[in-house]
């Protein structure tokens, strides 16, 4: 019996890296992960399809039958004339970007439950991103050319078990995010922070799950893991992203790492969501959320007379919309046993305003669980230290408990990260609620009322650094020092540019 030689998940990372070369100068990575990354998708569900392609004249009647059932199992439905491979036939085809288009049409109009929206905002004929027609059918070949890879073929059998093409996707959209800059907080969280989060949330059986910024889905997919390590099958994720293109990532993204319970809306979850049952806002068991930091023109027109009654604790600032997506979050929040896990920046914790008033009814409502301080540079996009925010119904306790992790991190990248002890040392802390020296304060109501309300983590935990003594006179003397030789240095610049003829 012939050997089976399994795909591995650097080869193919590595095939789909040396696919972005078609693009690297025109576009940037935020933009061409729209043309790669659906054909990834493409060629996943064609290359689970190719029993069909492989029907021979000498296939027996219960062959050819057992090939039809096992494509009746297939997730998706692949029109004719709509593989991987007709489309590489026709790579040297003038009309080649029409043709992709077409295909792509067609999958989506024969998935519709499935697939609607996720592929009408990319074009493969588009002259102001790919170029003119002789640039850009060039640039179609190549990309073609590097999917059609012999070490590129991800059926089933050669992929084994693996969530190998689930990985890949996370690959390429971590890569993009790398090298997007600001716009990589549109669609993704950091993988060790998503991390985190979906353990800090303690995910059980049968819960519903949702994300109302859920960008990529990452966050989501986290949380699916997490429940998949434990055997655990029985749930659902929720997700809505207002951005159609990253929305479409989301699907994608959900489909290819084998999430069936997954409903993704597209949508702006402030001014008009979607997850709604009976005119009410729906109501989840966990609520994960990466939302935008401090979002200007978040809605308040809309919040002011929302039917939902989101918003009754107070408006949010007009500039600033954390405590919208924080109203949106807690009033979908199960009654029993909602929680939620979000990240949100530090001026939530202290600023005044209408935004202590918020804050102020949160705590009295003893809804807030935990304020977990992040280190700076974790984040595409920004370079501003975060804070998780863990919220409970129905807690069994009165007290926050404040964990100051700024200082838990690998900084030898150009990006900080999270490495897998700092996780488990907020973990730890975060399920003892203990009070460690210089990393957590469990609070009593009490003691935030004194504080005014302002959970400033520095308030409750100190978190300085042990400084040796400073001798201020010696430091003086070297200032003084270090003066007098600058401005005889000035000196002699001003006389040598006197001599050559400057008018000073």
């Amino acid at each position: 019996m012939k050997e089976v030689k399994y795909v591995t998940q650097e080869e193919i990372n590595s095939i789909l890296w040396k696919a972005c070369d078609t693009f690297r100068g025109i576009l940037n990575s935020a933009t061409y992960m729209n043309y790669l990354l659906p054909m990834l998708f493409l060629k996943y569900i064609s290359d689970s399809w190719e029993l069909k392609y492989e029907d021979t004249e000498e296939d027996t009647l219960s062959e050819i039958n057992f090939k039809k059932n096992r494509l009746k199992l297939e997730r998706f439905i692949l029109p004719n004339k709509c593989h991987f491979n007709d489309i590489y036939d026709q790579r040297n085809t003038k009309e080649i970007g029409k043709i992709i288009n077409n295909v792509f049409h067609k999958v989506e109009e024969a998935n519709k439950e499935k697939l609607t929206g996720v592929f009408r905002n990319i074009d493969f004929n588009s002259e102001a991103l790919l170029g003119q027609s002789k640039e850009r059918n060039l640039r179609l070949k190549n990309l073609l050319e590097d999917f059609n890879s012999p070490k590129l073929n991800l059926r089933q059998c050669l992929i084994g078990n693996q969530d190998i093409i689930g990985n890949a996707y996370e690959y390429l959209i971590y890569k993009f995010a790398a090298g997007a800059g600001q716009k990589a907080g549109e669609f993704y969280t950091p993988s060790e922070v998503s991390e985190l989060i979906a353990q800090l949330i303690d995910l059980k059986e049968g819960e519903t799950i949702c994300d109302p910024t859920c960008g990529s889905g990452s966050l989501l997919i986290k949380c699916a893991n997490q429940l998949v390590k434990k055997g655990i099958y029985n749930f659902h994720l929720y997700g809505q992203e207002i951005n159609g293109q990253t929305y479409a990532l989301a699907k994608m993204n959900m489909f290819l790492h084998n999430v069936v319970h997954a409903h993704i809306e597209w949508c702006d979850s402030i001014r008009n969501p979607k997850l709604v049952k009976n005119n009410k806002i729906m109501k989840f068991d966990v609520l994960v959320a990466n939302p935008p930091f401090s979002l200007e023109k978040w809605g308040i027109e809309q919040a002011s007379t929302d039917i939902y009654n989101r918003f009754h604790r107070g408006l949010p600032p007009k500039s600033k919309g954390d405590y919208a997506f924080i109203s949106h979050m807690i009033e979908s929040m199960n009654e029993k046993s909602g929680r939620i896990a979000m990240i949100v920046s530090h001026g939530v914790l202290f600023r005044g305003s209408t935004e202590k008033k918020i804050r102020r009814k949160l705590i009295e409502e003893n809804l807030l669980d935990a304020v977990i301080g992040l280190p700076d540079n974790l984040f595409y996009g920004t370079i501003i230290p975060a804070v998780i925010l863990i919220f409970k119904k129905n807690k069994s306790n009165s007290s926050i408990l404040f964990i100051d992790a700024s200082f838990e991190f690998n900084s030898e990248k150009k990006k900080n990260a999270l490495r897998q002890k700092d996780i488990e040392k907020i973990l730890i802390a975060y399920e003892k609620r203990e009070t460690i020296k210089g990393f957590s304060y469990n609070a009593s109501f009490s003691e935030i009322e004194e504080n005014d309300f302002n959970l400033n983590i520095s308030h409750f935990v100190n978190n300085s650094k042990d400084t040796c003594e400073i001798d201020i006179i010696s430091i003086q003397h070297e200032i003084n020092k270090l003066e007098k030789e600058c401005a005889g240095a000035h000196s002699a610049m001003n006389r040598q540019l006197i001599e050559l003829g400057f008018k000073l």
